[in-house]
């Protein structure tokens, strides 16, 4: 593991960990975290399943702090300045393996940001969003698209949630998923939005969607 920084596009210093594969990349791919105000950051164990699992299938892989985390300078966004932050990681983990595909996932908050960051993201290969905050309760996140935005996307959508995810209940995340051209969804019987015990499970389904996209987009 390397601990990296890097900048945004309006000056923030982000921190990062960076997971190499063994060998050559043949992919890349970074990961949004938790809601800051809520004790998200890249240390949490589905994140660090999900980095293992993807540098285990040779990508390289940027776990990164959103601005006002730990390490990382800046202050909180309120979900909107923390796009910026995830279009500086993409680019960043990309030049570790230039012209090559690139995957953005993303849990709760993370999956808020990375979803409104793909919209004009033209380096994704895939998106997998775990645990979409549809139903946040009293947690303030900006609105998601929805409707003819989601129907003009085109890069294939992972939608992974627990059966008794609270935030994200699999009857509304079937709803969203048929507004995408291309989602699949996968529910996890018997937990809830943190997937306790369920990490590596999960990682594995995430694993198997990029694989799946790369085969498909391979020459």
């Amino acid at each position: 593991m390397e601990p990296i920084t890097f900048s945004t596009e309006d000056g923030v210093r982000l921190e990062g960990d960076l997971r190499q594969p063994e060998g050559s990349p043949r992919a890349t791919a970074t990961i949004c975290h938790p809601h800051p105000r809520h004790g998200g950051s890249k240390d949490h164990p589905i994140l660090w399943a999900i980095r293992n699992e993807l540098a285990h299938r040779r990508f390289a892989v940027l776990s990164f702090n959103f601005r006002g985390v730990m390490g990382s300078g800046g202050t909180y966004g309120g979900g909107r300045d923390e796009i910026r932050d995830a279009r500086a990681a993409i680019g960043r983990v990309r030049d570790e393996a230039p012209g090559s595909p690139t995957v953005a996932c993303g849990w709760s908050f993370g999956a808020n940001v990375a979803l409104r960051e793909a919209l004009d993201e033209e380096r994704l290969a895939a998106l997998a969003l775990v645990g979409l905050p549809l139903s946040p309760g009293d947690v303030e996140l900006p609105a998601l698209p929805r409707g003819g935005e989601l129907r003009a996307f085109r890069t294939p959508v992972l939608l992974l949630s627990g059966e008794r995810d609270e935030y994200c209940p699999p009857e509304e995340l079937l709803g969203m998923a048929s507004e995408f051209r291309r989602a699949r969804v996968e529910i996890l019987e018997g937990t809830d939005h943190y997937l306790w015990r369920r990490e590596r499970e999960a990682a594995r389904l995430i694993g198997g969607f990029a694989d799946e996209v790369l085969a498909e987009t391979a020459p």
